[in-house]
């Protein structure tokens, strides 16, 4: 399994949402608003998952975050930057 794929799968398990398939998440769709629709509370979530399963840290600066947390991509491309150092 990729990268994306398991970022997928841990969007889907750490939210809860069971009505969603990895395959109803495209790579470069907005995660929050007007993509998935995901909120804040959800980015807190998501973020926790992903330190616990990656054993990393999201960045100090939210604005930072933001561009990470936009998409599947870019999520995948934070987590390998901080895998790969």
């Amino acid at each position: 399994m990729n990268r994306k794929e398991e970022i997928k799968k841990l969007i889907i398990e750490s939210l809860a949402l069971e009505e969603i398939t990895p395959e109803d998440i495209k790579d470069d769709e907005p995660l929050f608003n007007e993509g998935l629709g995901l909120d804040s509370i959800d980015a807190l979530e998501l973020g926790m998952a992903i330190k616990r399963k990656y054993n990393i840290s999201m960045e100090e600066d939210k604005d930072v975050n933001k561009k990470h947390f936009y998409s599947v991509n870019t999520l995948s491309e934070f987590v390998e930057s901080k895998i790969n150092g």
